[in-house]
C-alpha cells in the first residue's frame, strides 16, 4: 500500500512501508546530516539538536523513516487526542458547575454483555513481581533491573522519570540497545524480564520536536519511536510491544490508544492485537469505567492496574474545591485498609477475572536498608512489605510491582506461599458488589503536624529532583516520585483552601505556617548536605528556587491539574534543561 507525504506542497509516493526490522540492518549514518535535516524540514517537523553526548542516540532514533512514521502518527491522532483533553476539561467543568458526582455508566452491551480480553500472550500470564519506576535513562538502574530475575520491568517514562530531552533521548536509546542485545553484560532479550513500556500521559508535550509548528503528544513521540524501533525484534523473539498507560480517565481514552494500536499494528505491518496494555486506574474517574476501559481494548488488553498515590490525588483534582472530600493525613489515615481504596482494589480484581485478564496492585516503595539480612532493621521493613503485598494476593491480585531489586526473590516467594499457580484469574470475587458510594466515602481522620512536614518536604525535594534533571528521590527509607509528590503538593494545596486544622492543637493550617514549614524544611537538607560536604552554591540556589516553586503551586487559585505539566511548562524548569535557548542581544 502506498504511504503518502505531503513535502512542502509536493506530493511524494513512496511504495515500501518502514517496518521495524528493516530499521535493524540500517546503518544510523546512512544519510548527511544536512540531507537528513533539509528532508525534515520539507515534511514540516521540526526537531531539536541532540545533546553533545547523545548524537549516536539522535542518529540512530530519528531516522529519516522513523520521523516520517511519527510525523504520521501525530496527524492522523492530534485531533482525536485534542478533543480527549477538552473532553476532560468539560467533564472538570461540568463536576465543580452541577455539584455532581460520578456513577457507573449505563451500557447493557458491556455490563450485560458475555464477552472477555483475547488471550493473554503466555509472557504475560504470570505477573507476580515487575520492576516499577525504572527511568531507562538511570541506566544503572535498567541494568540492575534487566539482570533480576523479576517478571517484568515496568520501563518508565512517566511518574519515575524526568523528561528533559536528555533523557528521553537516552531512555530511548537505552531501550533500544536492550531490545537489541547491545548493552555489555545483559543477556539477549529473550532471557531478559519482561519489558513494559510506558510511555508518558496525556497531559505531557514533547517540546523539542514539532509537527506543523505545535508541540507533539508525549506519548505519541514515546510511543511511537519504541514501536518502531522495537516491537518486531520483540515479536520476534518470544515477547512483544507491551505497555503500560498511565492517568487515563474513562472509556474514551481507552479508544483513542485501542485506535493507536490498530493503526501503528497496521502501519508497520505486525499481528492485529500483538500490542498489549495494562491500564492504571489512577484517576478516581476512570474506576467506574473499568468495564468499558477493557471493553474498548479487548484485543490489546494485558489488565488494570493500582496505583494509590495517584489515584487518591485524583479526588482532590475532581472534587478538591468541596470540603467533603478533604482527604486526611496520607501517612496515618490513607491506606489500602480504608473502605475507598479496598472497594477500588476488589473492583478491579472482580472486573479483570470476570472478563479473562490480570489485575495487578500498586508499588511497594520501601527501600531494604543497606544492612545485612539478618539484622532488625532489614527484617521490620522486609516484614512490613510482606503484610501489606500478602493483603493484596489475598484479595485475588496476580502480581505487583516494588522498587528495590532486593526486594524481587521474597515477593515472589511470597505468591508462591499464597497461591500456586501463575496467576489468581480464578478468584471471580463473586460478593463483591461495590457501589459509587464505596468508591467515593472519604477516611476519617484529620491533618497531622508531621503529616504535614512530610508532604512539603516530598513536593519540594521533588521539584528539587526535576530541576537535576531526575525523576525520583529517596527520603526516609521510601522510594519517592511524580505520584507522592502529586498527593502531597495536593494536600497542602487543599489544607490551604480549607483552612484544616491541625489534629495535634487545632491550629488553622494557613500559607504562612507552610511557609514556616518550608523554610525548615529548606534549612534542614541545606544542614545535612553541609555536614555531608556536598552543598555547593548551585545547589543552595536550586533548593530554594524549588521552595519557591512549590509555594507557588500550592497557592494557585486554580488547582494546577498536574505537578509534572505545571513544572514541565514553568520557565525555571526550561531554563534548567533548554537545550537550545535563544540569545537575545
Amino acid at each position: 500500500m502506498e504511504r503518502l507525504h505531503v513535502l512542502r506542497g509536493h506530493l511524494v509516493r513512496n511504495k515500501t512501508k518502514a517496518k521495524p526490522q528493516q530499521q535493524e540492518c540500517v546503518a544510523p549514518f546512512q544519510i548527511p546530516d544536512e540531507v537528513w535535516r533539509r528532508s525534515v524540514e520539507q515534511l514540516g517537523v521540526e526537531i531539536s539538536d541532540p545533546p553533545a553526548q547523545l548524537k549516536t542516540a539522535f542518529k540512530t532514533l530519528l531516522t529519516l523513516e522513523a520521523v516520517k512514521f511519527l510525523d504520521d502518527l501525530v496527524r492522523q491522532f492530534e485531533d482525536a487526542v485534542d478533543q480527549m483533553l477538552i473532553n476532560r476539561r468539560l467533564k472538570k467543568l461540568d463536576l465543580d458547575t452541577s455539584g455532581k458526582l460520578p456513577n457507573f455508566p449505563v451500557d447493557d452491551r458491556v455490563r450485560q454483555g458475555d464477552w472477555s480480553v483475547a488471550p493473554i500472550p503466555e509472557r504475560l500470564r504470570c505477573r507476580h513481581v515487575d520492576l516499577g519506576d525504572v527511568s531507562p535513562s538511570n541506566i544503572e538502574h535498567f541494568e540492575a533491573a534487566l539482570k533480576s530475575t523479576a517478571q517484568g520491568i515496568q520501563t518508565d517514562f512517566d511518574d519515575g522519570h524526568c523528561p528533559t530531552w536528555t533523557n528521553q533521548l537516552g531512555g530511548l536509546y537505552n531501550v533500544y540497545r536492550a531490545v537489541h542485545g547491545q548493552i555489555p553484560g545483559v543477556a539477549a532479550i529473550d532471557r531478559l524480564p519482561v519489558i513494559m513500556m510506558r510511555p508518558r500521559a496525556w497531559n505531557m508535550v514533547e517540546p523539542n520536536v514539532l509537527v506543523s509548528g505545535k508541540q507533539i503528544p508525549g506519548p505519541l513521540f514515546d510511543f511511537g519511536l519504541l514501536m518502531f524501533h522495537n516491537a518486531q525484534h520483540l515479536l520476534n523473539n518470544k515477547s512483544g510491544p507491551y505497555f503500560y498507560l498511565s492517568k487515563l480517565e474513562g472509556r474514551q481514552e481507552a479508544h483513542v490508544w485501542n485506535q493507536i494500536f490498530t493503526w501503528t499494528e497496521k502501519q508497520l505491518g505486525l499481528p492485529h492485537g500483538c500490542v498489549k496494555a495494562c491500564v492504571l486506574i489512577e484517576n478516581v474517574l476512570a474506576s467506574f469505567e473499568m468495564e468499558e476501559i477493557l471493553y474498548e481494548l479487548q484485543d490489546h488488553s494485558a489488565g488494570l492496574n493500582c496505583g494509590i498515590w495517584d489515584y487518591s490525588a485524583s479526588f482532590i483534582n475532581k472534587f478538591g474545591c468541596r470540603k467533603a472530600f478533604l482527604l486526611p493525613d496520607r501517612n496515618k489515615y490513607v491506606s489500602m485498609d480504608r473502605h475507598f481504596l479496598k472497594s477500588y482494589m476488589d473492583l478491579v480484581v472482580e472486573t479483570c477475572h470476570r472478563r479473562g485478564c490480570p489485575a495487578t496492585g500498586g508499588m511497594a516503595a520501601s527501600l531494604l536498608p543497606n544492612s545485612t539480612a539478618t539484622s532488625v532493621e532489614y527484617g521490620n521493613v522486609l516484614q512490613t512489605v510482606k503484610q501489606g503485598k500478602g493483603k493484596e494476593i489475598r484479595a485475588g491480585v496476580d502480581g505487583f510491582m516494588v522498587y528495590d531489586v532486593r526486594l524481587v526473590e521474597p515477593m515472589q516467594k511470597l505468591f508462591k506461599e499464597l497461591t500456586p499457580g501463575e496467576n489468581q484469574y480464578h478468584v471471580l470475587r463473586g460478593e463483591v458488589a461495590i457501589t459509587a458510594t464505596d468508591l467515593l466515602l472519604m477516611p476519617t481522620g484529620g491533618v497531622t503536624r508531621s503529616g504535614l512536614k512530610h508532604n512539603i518536604t516530598v513536593g519540594i525535594l521533588f521539584i528539587d529532583s526535576w530541576l537535576k534533571g531526575q525523576g525520583h528521590f529517596r527520603l526516609k527509607g521510601a522510594i519517592e516520585d511524580s505520584a507522592t509528590a502529586e498527593i502531597s503538593r495536593s494536600q497542602v494545596w487543599q489544607c490551604i483552601r480549607h483552612q484544616a486544622t491541625l489534629e495535634e492543637d487545632g491550629k488553622v493550617i494557613t500559607l504562612v505556617m507552610v511557609q514556616s514549614v518550608a523554610g525548615g524544611v529548606v534549612r534542614d537538607e541545606l544542614s545535612g548536605m553541609r555536614a555531608r560536604g556536598k552543598l555547593s552554591q548551585a545547589d543552595y540556589s536550586r533548593l530554594q528556587t524549588a521552595a519557591q516553586m512549590f509555594l507557588e503551586i500550592v497557592t494557585k487559585r486554580e488547582f494546577p491539574e498536574f505537578i509534572t505539566t505545571y513544572l514541565s511548562l514553568n520557565h525555571t524548569w526550561l531554563s534548567f534543561h533548554q537545550t537550545n535557548s535563544v540569545k537575545l542581544n
